[in-house]
């Protein structure tokens, strides 16, 4: 591991290296680097001698845990998108140093391929020893909260590296002594010494860097959502030189970070999970400059002038040249008395990963949907220790999902498959204790024991904030040539051109992944059309330069 943090440069790559920045001196007692700060420098050590402190917070010491010295380099991920320092770094024998600035790094990044490899592999392997060993950030809640529930999600789709702490527990009760917090300050992140009460996914992007912030370069490209579609647009748009800024409501990933194991996605034969294979893309497209933001609301678009216009919640506003609509689609629920209810105390959910599996993991448990989502979540939990009801609404298992997740699936003893079967009722106290399951077909009723509800019954375009663009019925935005079977060619004789591969009814506007009307609801598809919508970016906006000149 120690290798993997300090990988060892060769004088000839270290040279190189410390040549993109600038020469300085330090001496004993400099901070280089503050926890809580936003320094964002790659520094080089020429001769000074550094460690790597995580700071005395409310209930833990300070602790050193690297040390570094001549022919190393400081940083870990946060460098490639502006977030918050986790740990501080102190020189304890002087000496010259390089900085590279962000311009300065990013111009490394593209131009040394080799280097950049090893010191893109360094930041991404420290960053998992902070998340894995260090946890320089507490987090303290209650388990059973939908508030603690969604704030630790989306920790876990940024990477955050936090310590957990349930506020029942002993060492949590201690935590909020020591902090003089109290259960109406639930959730809370502390920082160091400081406390972050009621913090909610915003509040804590604004503590940590990942809440938008104006843009000093004019903007190119704008991706709203990063599920798998939004981040290959993402990452295609920043590689092919276009100044991109993606957004997201919630975090990196989508719904496809929900799927505990992708087994047909290409290049991965023996699967990947959808956080692990959108985290990947993520950082990629951050490697190639681009901008992301989470959770961050678009509530309008105005396609009006002559070019798009974006608000978000905050009063924000972008202007940028073209938009790739990629915001996906939002849950369904179920029209059942307490839903609200069992949602708020965190017994239902809507993806299985790690982190909502754990709450659960050796009790009866309960999915509901058909497809191969509801499928891989059945299994995965199965796979922890539980008895697994799958309830599937229609009568045949393999309408809906793949063959070999049918075939997993009879074949496990600790999962139940219930077809043409319906959650009619939803049983318990404070917490969910039994769902009432009832045979579309004969009207019998069984009540089955259960400490969660996983829901997969698909889910609804996210697109009513785009005002001006056309949907069809369902609300899914109709693209190229959708829109000619429409007959909307009119809206575009002053272009001179039809309507691009999706692009919509709005000039400069394009749709992709589940958002799109047709669309195929595969990740690699997703992928595909995200990549390739870029194309069509790059001739609306020659085009538009075109006109302009």
């Amino acid at each position: 591991m120690m290798d993997r943090l300090r990988p060892r440069l060769d004088f000839a790559r270290f040279d190189r290296l410390r040549s993109y920045g600038s020469e300085h001196e330090v001496k004993a007692g400099d901070v280089l680097t503050r926890a809580g700060g936003f320094e964002r420098d790659l520094v080089v050590l020429d001769e000074a001698h550094v460690e790597v402190v995580r700071e005395t917070s409310f209930d833990r010491p300070e602790e050193v845990y690297m040390s570094l010295g001549p022919g190393d380099f400081l940083g870990e991920v946060n460098l490639l998108s502006d977030q918050m320092a986790y740990v501080t770094v102190r020189v304890v024998a002087p000496g010259r140093i390089h900085r590279l600035s962000r311009t300065q790094f990013r111009t490394m990044m593209a131009e040394e391929v080799e280097l950049s490899d090893t010191v893109l592999e360094a930041l991404l392997v420290r960053r998992e020893y902070l998340r894995e060993v260090v946890r320089p950030v507490d987090v303290v809640g209650l388990s059973t909260s939908a508030a603690t529930l969604a704030l630790r999600t989306y920790a876990a789709r940024v990477r955050l590296p936090y310590l957990w702490h349930d506020a029942d527990s002993a060492t949590g009760r201690a935590l909020l002594e020591a902090a003089e917090l109290t259960g109406d300050d639930l959730p809370a992140v502390l920082i160091g010494r400081e406390a972050v009460r009621n913090t909610t996914p915003g509040l804590l992007a604004q503590r940590i860097g990942k809440a938008y912030r104006p843009s000093c370069r004019d903007v190119d490209l704008v991706v709203v959502g990063s599920g798998p579609a939004g981040l290959a647009a993402g990452l295609y748009g920043a590689s092919e030189g276009l100044n991109t800024v993606v957004l997201d409501a919630l975090g990196t990933g989508g719904q496809a970070a929900s799927s505990s194991r992708i087994e047909n996605y290409p290049g991965f034969p023996h699967g990947i999970s959808g956080e692990e294979l959108t985290r990947l893309a993520a950082i990629q497209a951050l490697k190639f400059g681009a901008e992301m933001y989470m959770p961050c609301h678009v509530t309008r678009l105005d396609t009006t002038g002559p070019d798009p216009v974006l608000y978000l919640a905050d009063g924000s506003r972008i202007d940028t040249k073209a938009v790739v609509v990629a915001s996906g689609a939002r849950y369904r629920t179920l029209p059942l008395e307490r839903w609200a209810d069992f949602e708020e105390s965190g017994c239902i959910f809507y993806a299985a990963t790690e982190l909502e599996v754990r709450t659960c993991s050796q009790h009866p448990v309960t999915v509901v949907g058909g497809a191969n989502s509801a499928g891989q979540a059945a299994l995965f939990l199965a796979g922890r220790g539980s008895r697994v009801d799958l309830v599937v609404r229609g009568d045949d298992l393999s309408a809906k999902m793949s063959d070999y997740l049918v075939a997993r699936l009879h074949d496990h003893p600790d999962i139940t498959v219930h077809t043409n079967t319906e959650i009619t009722g939803l049983e318990g106290d404070t917490h969910l204790r039994e769902v009432v399951l009832t045979d579309r077909r004969t009207g019998a009723g069984e009540v089955r024991p259960t400490s969660g509800l996983f829901c997969f019954i698909g889910a609804s375009p996210a697109t009513e904030w785009l005002d001006g663009v056309t949907r069809d019925r369902s609300g899914f935005v109709c693209t190229d040539t959708a829109l000619v079977e429409l007959g909307l060619e009119p809206r575009w004789d002053d272009l001179g051109r039809g309507p691009l591969p999706f692009e919509t009814s709005a000039p400069s506007v394009f749709a992709v992944g589940d958002t799109r009307t047709g669309s195929i609801k595969r990740v690699a598809a997703a992928m595909g059309e995200g990549a390739s919508a870029i194309a069509s970016v790059h001739t609306a906006i020659a085009d538009r330069r075109g006109r302009s000149a």
